[in-house]
């Protein structure tokens, strides 16, 4: 007969954390975020961590190259989705990786005989305002001139007007020879008021450029997560058909790490990417897997090679895997028995693989439980999808700005390889819904509130790191009652205008 839990599966709404004892010293601004991405031995540095324990969604309406860019330069990853082709995919990585690498290769690039109309569709297509001029068009052509927004104005001029005649030319331009380095670049954009310089080779040839903003954004993003070429880290789903074609493409374009995106991980679908993966490159390309919800799950990932393993089934916002199939476990109880699977397979081997809580996050309190609970990091939807930086559109419904946001299991993102394991182009059944989240603005003006409260609650816990945390939270089972007696009550609310509401 069937196997049946003795304990109901629990939700993060059903624990608290009890506080600690908090020293003096146990203040917010004094705690660390920083967790390891990727499985490691005992007594060895992980080969990739995270400054904040946060990532997004492999999902077409969370993680693009713009998400990944603002995640990397709060601390985070981001994990640009699959469900495109995989041309496009590593485009956006490339473009990640691109963006702020201290020396930068230029992507927008045209010849002097070009025109203002060309000048103008380039910025579209790159979102770049600053455009190399070289003697053929090419990233590394002989440079003859930058054209910047200073030096157009379009409502003054013709659209055909030839770019050699409206371009700051090359003897006009400060720029340095290759080999300079990055320090001594910075100093001479500093000592000349300079946004931009070219760097040239001996015989004038473009090699790249150096930016005024990336410094500046070094120093305004503390936490900022880069590789040790001082690129953002970006990562990537994948999943198990195209795995032959679309790994490579991605590790070319530069991805730091990669993600199995699928509704179930206990699999050998997944044991064969991963066999090809290990196979082709051995342990340098990192690939996390799942998604899992217990013990068994969590052991043939880790045994699999995966290096991190994601837990989670039909805890999302808009996924709907329990309500049409069944399948599925409390987030809470799942994040818990896996964690504590982590640990003994840690102490048994001396490896540590990661674990990343995947669904069930509706308020902010719910990852600092994962994290107590043993999340070494959350995987986010919802929260990121509400922002400026996802991929999806703002529009106005009832009178306020919303967001949209689907699963990757809806028909809109018709992702058949993720859930049909038939291989049909259309989905056999949807395993996720169609629909909107409030906006909440930038990314940036949002998620330090969120990592704050993360802290203040590791303060009230008595711990300054999250190796710490988990090891001093104290967490207990809540009641109904206790639930409602947690939030405002038997009190009339004020709204805006300062009336009471009920």
């Amino acid at each position: 007969m069937a196997y049946y839990y003795q304990e109901p599966s629990r939700t993060f709404n059903e624990y608290l954390l009890v506080p600690n004892y908090s020293s003096p010293e146990c203040i917010p601004a004094n705690t660390s975020l920083r967790t390891p991405a990727v499985r490691y031995r005992h007594g060895e540095e992980p080969p990739l961590s995270m400054n904040i324990p946060l990532v997004s969604a492999v999902m077409q309406a969370v993680s693009d190259d713009r998400m990944a860019i603002a995640l990397a330069k709060e601390g985070g990853i981001s994990f640009i989705y699959a469900s495109q082709s995989v041309e496009q995919q590593a485009a956006m990585v490339k473009r990640v990786k691109d963006y702020k690498a201290g020396f930068v290769t230029s992507e927008s690039n045209l010849r002097p005989d070009q025109t203002l109309a060309d000048i103008l569709a380039l910025k579209i297509k790159t979102g770049h305002s600053t455009v190399a001029i070289t003697d053929d068009g090419t990233q590394n052509g002989r440079l003859i001139g930058i054209v910047t927004g200073r030096d157009y104005r379009v409502s003054r001029m013709e659209t055909n007007t030839r770019v050699d005649v409206f371009m700051t030319p090359i003897d006009k331009i400060i720029y340095a020879t290759e080999g300079i380095s990055l320090k001594e670049a910075n100093n001479i954009i500093w000592d000349n008021k300079l946004n931009t310089l070219p760097i040239l080779s001996t015989d004038g040839r473009l090699v790249a450029f150096v930016f005024r903003k990336d410094y500046t954004t070094n120093k305004e993003n503390l936490l900022e997560l880069t590789d040790a070429s001082k690129r953002y880290v970006a990562g990537a789903g994948i999943n198990t058909r195209d795995y032959e074609m679309r790994v490579p493409a991605l590790v070319n374009a530069g991805a730091d790490i990669l993600c199995i995106d699928s509704s179930e991980g206990f699999t050998e679908w997944q044991r064969m990417t991963l066999r090809h993966i290990r196979s082709a490159y051995g342990d340098s390309v990192k690939v996390g897997a799942g998604n899992v919800v217990d013990r068994e799950g969590f052991l043939f990932l880790a045994e699999a090679g995966a290096d991190f393993v994601k837990v989670g089934i039909g805890g999302g916002s808009i996924c709907i895997t329990r309500e049409t199939k069944g399948i599925g476990r409390g987030q809470a109880t799942a994040v818990i028995e896996v964690a504590k699977t982590r640990d003994e397979y840690f102490r048994e081997t001396g490896i540590y693989v990661p674990i990343c809580s995947d669904g069930g996050i509706v308020h902010d309190y719910h990852i600092t439980l994962a994290l107590a609970m043993g999340a070494d990091f959350c995987m986010l939807g919802r929260y990121f999808a509400r922002f400026d930086e996802s991929p999806s559109n703002r529009v106005m419904v009832g009178g306020s700005y919303m967001k949209e946001y689907w699963g990757e299991g809806s028909l809109r993102a018709r992702n058949w390889q993720r859930y049909d394991i038939g291989g049909e182009e259309d989905l056999s059944f949807e395993e996720g819904v169609d629909s909107y989240v409030p906006y909440a603005g930038s990314l940036h003006d949002n998620l330090p509130v969120t990592l704050h409260k993360i802290r203040s609650t590791m303060c009230n816990c008595g711990a300054l790191t999250l190796a710490e945390f988990q090891q001093k939270a104290r967490l207990t089972p809540v009641s109904a009652l206790s639930i409602i007696e947690g939030s405002a009550h038997d009190v009339y609310l004020k709204d805006n205008t300062g009336l009471p509401t009920k």
